[in-house]
């Protein structure tokens, strides 16, 4: 039973890989196509002040590299899932129903919140791209951070009031402590870590970078899941790490495209409902360290130019102050992968540490 598990865990991110691979020239054209990448570099940072370094570092008047890649990675998820589970309806037997992963106790919160994520995003990059304006129907710009901001919190709103009233989950596990009962602030701290995970989509912006973060992190995740017997999440988990995969094949430098925020808000709005489903919120602190720590870094970079009237970063977010620093694209995202690696594989023995008997 354990392997037909292990089988139904691995086999479905096989074919979202292959996806991925196969779907990704045919977007690729069509976003060629339409020049749908950024009109301008960014001229302001996001206290409003003139940004020389991060337009200098973002020159998108000569690199022309379309957004919208995201794409691939939540397409490919959603048809695996769905070619699986019609499989399962249209030939019925104990193998296809074992690999269907599609159900209501474990996955159907976790695909929803990426499918908004996805929306919402896909919205937001298309209006950065001017591609309405083109259309002649609207002005161009990109959704505002308050929008974002509200979609996120109201997704993480509508999850915590399902844990609370309809799974009657009220409790976070703290390592080496147990349970903590929040009662109804259980509600209130869903949203508070769903928009802190969403803060983290920073992390965009050099090749390769984010994508191979993510599929660090969702493989350490859906190692954890299946420790904890929640064999549906765990293969969400390694099929959004397959679909990850097909995606960076053509993110790698050069970038053939972006992620942008149609991948990113949908993996980052997964992964905060997947983290409370396993009851791994706390380690997530650990497994996604460098998104925290970047996010952080704008943070602070913040704080200081309001209080101190100085920057602590020659730019923020942190990848890109390495970058300033002289380092090179591909040296930065190499180290944070292994950073990745490292943070992840911690975060797998703290819980093998205070789950496993």
């Amino acid at each position: 039973m354990m392997s037909l598990d292990i089988i139904k865990v691995l086999l479905p991110s096989l074919f979202s890989f292959l996806c991925g691979i196969i779907v990704s020239p045919y977007l690729a054209d069509f976003l060629y196509k339409n020049k749908l990448w950024k009109k301008k570099s960014v001229e302001k940072t996001i206290d409003g002040r003139e940004a020389t370094i991060s337009s200098m570092l973002h020159n998108d008047e000569v690199k022309k590299t379309p957004r919208l890649g995201g794409i691939i990675i939540w397409f490919s998820v959603f048809a695996t899932a769905l070619s699986l589970w019609l499989l399962s309806k249209l030939f019925p037997s104990p193998m296809t129903e074992k690999f269907d992963f599609i159900s209501r106790s474990q996955t159907w919160l976790p695909l929803f919140a990426m499918l908004v994520g996805a929306i919402v995003g896909a919205i937001d990059d298309l209006l950065v791209t001017d591609y309405f304006k083109k259309k002649g129907s609207y002005v161009g710009g990109g959704l505002s951070f308050p929008i974002r901001l509200f979609t996120v919190a109201f997704i993480g709103l509508f999850a915590g009031y399902w844990f609370y009233a309809k799974l009657g989950i009220d409790h976070v596990f703290m390592p080496f402590y147990g349970d903590l009962n929040l009662g109804l602030l259980y509600i209130p701290f869903f949203v508070i870590v769903t928009v802190a995970i969403f803060s983290t989509s920073v992390i965009d912006g050099i090749d390769g970078l984010s994508g191979g973060i993510f599929a660090t992190i969702f493989s350490s995740v859906g190692i954890i899941t299946f420790l904890h017997g929640q064999v549906n999440i765990a293969t969400l988990c390694f099929v959004i790490v397959g679909a990850i995969l097909g995606f960076l094949w053509f993110n790698v430098p050069p970038a053939l495209f972006y992620m942008s925020e149609t991948g990113i808000l949908a993996l980052t709005l997964a992964l905060s409902v997947i983290s409370f489903m396993a009851d791994i919120t706390i380690y997530l602190l650990i497994i996604a360290l460098p998104l925290f720590v970047t996010s952080g870094s704008v943070i602070l970079q913040l704080l200081s130019k309001k209080y101190r009237g100085k920057k602590i970063f020659l730019v923020a977010p942190l990848h890109h102050h390495f970058e300033a620093k002289g380092w090179s694209r591909a040296t930065i995202t190499m180290r944070y992968w292994i950073v990745s690696s490292m943070c992840a594989l911690m975060g797998i023995v703290l819980v093998l540490l205070t789950y496993v008997k």
